[in-house]
This record gives structure tokens, C-alpha cells and sequence, in this order.
């Protein structure tokens, strides 16, 4: 299965810069992301085979490691010339300080630590498996975690220190593989139906479970402790002076399944709202963290009939915001031959507003057109409705990598800025788009005092169609070429002949040099700001052709202009996903 990701940039005139065009692209990392998260949610074969797993003695596993290293033949995917940039890098030790800076940290930026998760694989490659059961591979997003990150550190005298490191997130697999010098794992989420099967069930008789750990998704803060997530484990605590892994974190032993990688906190009482899915019943379950992360106030199992892919909910002040759509996940499909996870166009879409203490009763329903949403942009109440932002894929998320030809599309074909309200007094909802068709949008990011509160901006990551493509045909490696700036509040100036574009709202665009891609990018907020907006962008580029990585800061009241300070890394730092500023207050 794959996804459709529609975007594009294209060279400017002047100055080296890009700016949108109408091109447009499907990448395959939305498809990819979803199905390392399915990783979690083999659970009925792992418990299947949970008892013989225990009585696997010493002897047998050594058989089964014979058996497997006669039997599979593992080797390195090889990256392209144009995936130079997606390839591991091994960790630097101590923390460096940083000399080459051009430009100024501004005097009222936040000490703190500025820090990206992304998939770094061990061992200096992903990797595939022949066998006499068919291939089976690794994708691109499940390599294991390794953090990054930027330290600002201001002296008595008001000069700034900066200082990098990066390290693993040391999971349970992690330390296995690490122990044994050696991949362990075989590559069971993409390949040939019973070389993935065949290989699921070796990995639990031997290492108790399918898949690895690879925590490498987020980053996130509550309760002044910093964790790293993603869909397939518990989060991970870090230490956020070394970055080290402290331990896994399981709410005290209360939440014993799946953990998002966007939990959100509730506006005003500081709890924080998770949840997992799974493949089986109950497959999507709710749960609420105390604001002081010692206890799990809340669970509660949502009663859905499918398993949906639930990658973020939101919040407001009052309620939770569940997205029940048909992209699903589905064992039984799988074992019939087709997809795991797929777009059932002929069937339903609704979104659920739930009180945060309530129940699956609880639940309004508000029943939509078929739709696809990753990530949300912020949700919050403003009278009796209830508004829903988010990047809108349409059912072609499941269509594979191609070109389009802008001609033959319509606005329903391209990855966008959505809105949906919900009224909850008339339990009627209306919907619309809020940008437009030159590029795709992705990776959110917002004043996170504003998460669940109505407000009036929003940052996203810009992708670039032809960097994404540059690999052949058939081959995506989504790349981000700007970032963009969106002013929820502002309608985009048009003229009598703009048709279509009346009620799009106002958009802003900060262009990266040729060459250079961001990841990562997060939204610092001035400590005494007086707008929502005071701050900056914080994000990691790489400029392909100097083989540099810095980090850049953007002033977001002036987001058209130049990066207000670039910071030179002292090694590369791969394409990630995303990014998180921890205050020293915190």
C-alpha cells in the first residue's frame, strides 16, 4: 500500500529561492509511517505464541538462530545518490560547543534544549531478508530512535553557549542488538505475505516479540520530564542533560499497550490525554495522566467496530476530539493476501466529540465525508461548536507514487488545510478548505499555549515535489524546502478572476535556499511575548550540496526574511521527523 502526498516547489528568479508551483506529488512516507506503528498491533499472534516463547529453552533458541541464519539471508538496502542525507550517522560522545554561528541569538530566546527524534538504523543500514519463503524488508521509517539536540546555555554576562549531542534512545531491542553486535531481528513489516508472516513468528519465539522497539517518532514534556514515542512501544524518559535513556515509562505500570506520539495536554488543568489502537477489540482506548504524571485518572475503552488508523486526537478546554476514519488496519485482510492497512472508500467517516471524564456513551457523532488526517493542527470550542483543524488527505492517501498532471485533477486531490465544525447544540457539521492547491503542508506546529484554546497562527513544513521524486520512479523520500506560516484569522487577498479561492485564508512563506531541506521544525515562543505569534522557528536543515547540517532560527513576525541566526552542526544530522523545544524552566 502506499500514500498520496500532494506537493511542490519550483525555482524562483531570484535569489536562489523557491516558491510554489503546480506540481504535485504522492509520497510514500504517510504509508510507510502508518505501517511501522501497525507494528504494535500483531498482538493476538504475540499472545498466541507468549507460552512457548517462555518454555523456549537455551537449546531450542539455538536451534531456531541455526535455523534462521541457514534459512535467511540478510543484507543492506542500498540509498540512492539523492538519499544521501537519509542514512544513519553514529553518535559523537560528549557534548561539542558550537563556534560557527552566523548571525545573533536574540537576548530574549529561551535557554533550553531544541530536540528532534528520527529513524537512525543500527548496525549503518536498514536491511532485507531472502529466504526460501519470499523477501521481506525494512522501511525507511523504522529505523531505531536517535535524538538530537541543541543546547542554548546563557552566562552571567548575557553571552549564549551552544552545545550539541546526539544519542539512541535505548529501548529493550536496542540494548538486545547492541549486546550481540548484530542485527536480530528479521525484517517483517513489508514483503512477500508468508516471508513477513514466517518471520513475525520466528522474531516472538525468539525475542518475545514481533517487531522492534524503535521509539523514534517524538518528543514530548509532562510534568518536567522529557520523553521520546512513537506508536509501537511506551515512551521513553530521557535525560535531558546527556540525552540518555533513563527507562520506559508505563504511567506506573497502569498503561500496558500502546502509547501515541501525540499526546496532548488539556487547557487549564495540565492532565495529559493518550491513547493506543489495536488490531483487536477494544481498538481504540483513551486514557487521561494526572498533571503531575504519577497516575492514570483515566481509561477508557472506546466501542468502535474496526480498528482505524488513530494517529493524533485532539483536545479543547471541554472534550477529546476522536477521528474514526476508513483508512483501517485489518489482520484478516492481511492474512487473505491484501493490504494491512487500506482506504475502504465505500465506507464511513465521523469525528467524536467525548467530555475528557466521560465514557463511549458519552460520545456525540458527527458523520463526514470520507477523509484522511495524520496530524491535526488544534482543535477548540468557540460557542456551541466544536472546530477540528487539519491537513485533509483524500482517499487517494492509498494510491502509489506518481505525477500528476494538474489538469485532470480537482481540489479534492491534494493533501490541505481542513476545517470542520461541529455543532453541538443543532448536531449539524460543515466543512471546508482553508488553503490552497501549490503545495503540500505537513508536520504542524503551534504557540503550544494555544493547544486546545482558539487561536490565530499556524507553522507547517513545505515539501518539494521534485527534491521527493529525484530518486527514479517509484521512489519517495518526501524533503521539506520552506517552511509556511498560516494566518488562520486572515483571508488571502484575491481578485474577481481568483476563482475558487474565495474564503482561503492568508498564507506566508519562507523559502530555503536550493538544495536545503528542514525537519523537525517547532515554534518557540518568546518568554514575555505579547502576541501569539512572538517567537521563532527552530528547525534543522541540510543543504545537500555542502553536505552541512545547521539548525536555523526564523523571527515569525518577520517570517519572509532570513534566518536570524544559522547554527553549523559539527556532523550531519539525517532527515527526521519531529521536534521539540524543552525551556529551562521546565
Amino acid at each position: 500500500m502506499a500514500t498520496t502526498f500532494h506537493c511542490s516547489l519550483r525555482p524562483s528568479m531570484c535569489s536562489g529561492r523557491r516558491r510554489p508551483s503546480s506540481i504535485s506529488i504522492s509520497p510514500t512516507r504517510l504509508s510507510h509511517k502508518i505501517m511501522s506503528t501497525a507494528k504494535p498491533y500483531f498482538k493476538e499472534l504475540q499472545q498466541q505464541f507468549a507460552l512457548r516463547t517462555g518454555a523456549v529453552n537455551s537449546i531450542s533458541k539455538r536451534l531456531l538462530g541455526a535455523f534462521v541464519e541457514s534459512t535467511f539471508t540478510l543484507s543492506h538496502q542500498p540509498l540512492r545518490p539523492t538519499e544521501g542525507n537519509f542514512a544513519p550517522v553514529k553518535e559523537i560522545g560528549e557534548i561539542q560547543e558550537i563556534l560557527d554561528i552566523a548571525g545573533e541569538i536574540p537576548a530574549d530566546f529561551p535557554e533550553g534544549v531544541y530536540i528532534r527524534n528520527g529513524s537512525n538504523p543500527l548496525f549503518g543500514a536498514l536491511h532485507s531478508s531472502k529466504s526460501i519463503f519470499g523477501k521481506s524488508h525494512d522501511i525507511w521509517v523504522e529505523g531505531e530512535g536517535m535524538l538530537h539536540g541543541l543546547y542554548f546555555t546563557k552566562s552571567s554576562h548575557n553571552t549564549w553557549t551552544i552545545s550539541y549531542t546526539n544519542r539512541y534512545v535505548q529501548s529493550d531491542t536496542y540494548r538486545l542488538e547492541k549486546e550481540l553486535k548484530k542485527p536480530c531481528f528479521i525484517p517483517s513489516t513489508d514483503g512477500d505475505l508468508p516471508a513477513v508472516l514466517i518471520a513475525a513468528a520466528l522474531n516472538i519465539l525468539m525475542y518475545g516479540k514481533a517487531f522492534k522497539n524503535i521509539s523514534n517518532t517524538s518528543v514530548f514534556e509532562h510534568a518536567g520530564r522529557v520523553f521520546s514515542a512513537a506508536e509501537n512501544d511506551n515512551p521513553h524518559e530521557i535525560d535531558l542533560y546527556s540525552l540518555g535513556t533513563l527507562g520506559s515509562w508505563n504511567v506506573e505500570g497502569e498503561w500496558k499497550m500502546p502509547f501515541t506520539a501525540h499526546p496532548k495536554v488539556i487547557p487549564g488543568t495540565g492532565e495529559l490525554v493518550i491513547f493506543g489502537f489495536n488490531l483487536d477489540r477494544p481498538f481504540l482506548t483513551v486514557g487521561i495522566v494526572s498533571a503531575d504524571g504519577k497516575k492514570l485518572k483515566r481509561k477508557v475503552d472506546i466501542e468502535l467496530d474496526r480498528c482505524t488508523y488513530c494517529h493524533e486526537l485532539g483536545v479543547t478546554a471541554t472534550y477529546n476530539i476522536i477521528l474514526d476514519t476508513p483508512l483501517t488496519l485489518s489482520k484478516g485482510r492481511m492474512l487473505r493476501g491484501a493490504p494491512l492497512i487500506e482506504f475502504e472508500k465505500d465506507s464511513y467517516a465521523r469525528i467524536g466529540v467525548m467530555p475528557h471524564y466521560g465514557d463511549a456513551s458519552s460520545i456525540i457523532w458527527f458523520y463526514v465525508q470520507p477523509f484522511c488526517t495524520i496530524h491535526l493542527v488544534n482543535c477548540f470550542e468557540e460557542d456551541d461548536e466544536v472546530i477540528v483543524r487539519g491537513f485533509h488527505v483524500p482517499p487517494s492517501i492509498i494510491m502509489g507514487p506518481r505525477l500528476i498532471d494538474m489538469t485532470k485533477e480537482t481540489t479534492k486531490e491534494y493533501s490541505r488545510l481542513y476545517e470542520w465544525r461541529l455543532n453541538l447544540k443543532t448536531r449539524k457539521v460543515t466543512g471546508k478548505y482553508l488553503t490552497g492547491m501549490e503545495v503540500a503542508l505537513e508536520f504542524p506546529v503551534i504557540n503550544n499555549k494555544y493547544v486546545g484554546l482558539c487561536h490565530k497562527y499556524a507553522y507547517a513544513q513545505v515539501a518539494d515535489s521534485p527534491a521527493s521524486f529525484a530518486g527514479g520512479p517509484g521512489i519517495v523520500r518526501p524533503k521539506f524546502g520552506g517552511f509556511a506560516k498560516i494566518l488562520l484569522d486572515e483571508k488571502e487577498d484575491v481578485t474577481t478572476k481568483d476563482t475558487g479561492r474565495e474564503g482561503l485564508i492568508k498564507v506566508e512563506y519562507h523559502h530555503l535556499d536550493r538544495n536545503q531541506f528542514c525537519t523537525g521544525a517547532t515554534f518557540v515562543p518568546k518568554v514575555s511575548g505579547a502576541n501569539e505569534d512572538d517567537g521563532w522557528i527552530v528547525s534543522f536543515v541540510h543543504d545537500e550540496g555542502t553536505h552541512k547540517s545547521e539548525v536555523h532560527l526564523i523571527d515569525t513576525r518577520r517570517f519572509g526574511c532570513g534566518p536570524i541566526a544559522k547554527i553549523t552542526l559539527p556532523q550531519r544530522v539525517p532527515y527526521g521527523f519531529h521536534g521539540a523545544f524543552v525551556p529551562k524552566s521546565t
